[in-house]
């Protein structure tokens, strides 16, 4: 599960999973996600034009059958305790004002309960469903709308994109086509299905309300959301956002809310990025993406006037690393990128997406704004590590395994993925144990170590002899999680 909480009364962008925690007792309680028919054509010019449609059932009936509730059970990390923020407030802002009162101090573990959605693909049983709902999952289970329920395999996990594929044992289900999402425009009416709260197949309908959103919840590389007001819920992770003609354009993946409810605000990641994370996954387990070797943002009205543009748009390098495709290919501190093989490029999001779909090697061919001209440029891209990739390849030491920490260097690569801010330093947490010291401690992948015991941190070395403490006491950590500053605990045992 992926959250980010904001002050009272702000919104928060919230993965759509539902987790219950079996070691508290507690009722279970929302956490946080085809061929054509006949006919179908008619009703999709109809909603384009506007024209009242009678009905969707025909759509509906076509669509339901192919879009499962996924449940997984996984170990728990030690329950939050009311002296760990902002964990205590985060569970009592999911599981309501009800939830009994932890005492201070590390807890027992239970095993953690999750419930999603998830969408065939294939008549041989893969299914599409968000990373979150099934991330470290020890069992998965598929339950098909006519009550056969599945034990399931996990075929891939893509954190970067929210995206998973699992797979279970059985023949001629029924599916989805998958659409192009490209071709969506804003105001196409679509319909969501999943299961909302564990309450059973529901079906909502509303309207795309924008396409290329970004959020802050999640790994957030490589986000290209499809926004739309078609009520989604918390269970409707990985569930089905489909076209008024039944073709799936979306997995329903996350909602932004100030009160962790439906407020017409969903997020869905489009089809066209999920067809390709799918079949990578499916023919080799993991996602490969393409690397050009830039830092880049986006380009403000004052930075396009600055820099002699005729718009605001592009991407402005603001790094090359070095040795890279785009150091190669004579990419410098300051172009803007404003055509990528072809394509204008809105902004830097867009430009992101467009390299990792690209195949690792492919050579293609930049368009580059520099001081007051354009340029054409070619590159021939490499392929982007892995997070895991990164850390095993360090020279450093990991970190000190009692903790559960696999620790990093922090670079300007790393700096972004994690998002926060350019000139942070410190080192970053590449890998937590879920049974591990530090997750009991609140530790997350992606935060930045930046002090120990009031001392700054650049080095993993650093980290480790500042955690090396022999008088029994806590060592406070300074970490950026996101941009912001917290304090955090560890205790060697």
């Amino acid at each position: 599960m992926h959250t980010r909480l904001f002050q009272k009364g702000s919104l928060a962008a919230i993965a759509l999973a539902t987790i219950t925690v079996a070691a508290w007792k507690a009722p279970e309680r929302t956490v946080s996600a085809a061929p054509a028919i006949a006919g179908a054509p008619a009703v999709a010019t109809a909603a384009r034009s506007l024209t009242p449609v009678a009905s969707y059932a025909p759509v509906v009936e076509r669509v339901m059958p192919a879009v499962v509730t996924i449940r997984v059970e996984k170990r728990a990390s030690a329950i939050p305790t009311a002296g760990q923020m902002p964990d205590d407030d985060l569970f009592r802002r999911f599981f309501g004002q009800g939830m009994p009162q932890m005492p201070r101090g590390r807890q027992p573990r239970g095993m953690e309960r999750g419930l999603g959605s998830g969408v065939i693909v294939s008549e041989d049983g893969y299914i599409l469903t968000n990373n979150h709902v099934v991330d470290s999952a020890n069992e998965v289970k598929v339950e098909l709308p006519d009550k056969r329920t599945f034990t399931a395999k996990v075929v891939g996990t893509d954190p970067a994109s929210d995206l998973a594929v699992v797979k279970i044992n059985a023949s001629s289900l029924p599916t989805l086509t998958l659409g192009d999402s490209d071709s969506v425009k804003v105001g196409d009416v679509v319909l969501a299905v999943g299961n909302p709260l564990g309450v059973g197949e529901t079906v909502t309908s509303g309207i795309i309300s924008a396409k290329g959103r970004t959020t802050d919840v999640g790994d957030g590389s490589y986000q290209d959301f499809l926004q739309t007001d078609a009520p989604i819920n918390h269970g409707n992770s990985g569930g089905a956002l489909v076209s008024a003609n039944g073709e799936l354009i979306g997995i329903n993946s996350q909602i932004l809310t100030p009160s962790d409810g439906n407020i017409g605000l969903g997020f869905a990641i489009p089809s066209n990025m999920a067809r390709n994370v799918m079949d990578q996954l499916i023919k080799n387990g993991t996602v490969h993406r393409a690397k050009l070797g830039v830092t880049v943002q986006g380009i403000t009205a004052d930075l396009a006037s600055s820099l002699g543009l005729p718009s605001a748009k592009g991407a402005l390098v603001s790094n090359v690393e070095d040795g890279s495709p785009a150091a190669r290919a004579g990419i410098t501190q300051g172009d803007v990128i404003t055509e990528y093989n072809g394509k204008p490029v809105a902004d830097s999001n867009q430009l992101r997406n467009d390299v990792s779909s690209t195949t690792p090697g492919s050579s293609v061919s930049l368009k580059v704004f520099r001081n007051g001209r354009t340029e054409t440029m070619q590159a021939k891209l490499g392929e982007l590590a892995t997070k895991r990739e990164k850390s095993d390849s360090s020279s450093e030491p990991r970190g000190e395994g009692r903790f559960g920490l696999g620790l990093q260097p922090l670079t300007p690569d790393l700096a972004e993925e994690a998002g926060v801010p350019r000139g942070t330093r410190g080192v970053i947490v590449v890998e937590v144990d879920p049974s591990g010291i530090a997750a009991d401690s609140g530790m997350r992948e992606g935060d930045v170590i930046e002090k120990v015991d009031g001392k700054a941190v650049t080095t993993v070395a650093e980290v480790k002899s500042a955690l090396d403490r022999k008088d029994g006491k806590p060592s406070l950590l300074v970490v950026n999680r996101k941009g912001t500053d917290i304090f955090l605990t560890l205790r060697a045992e």
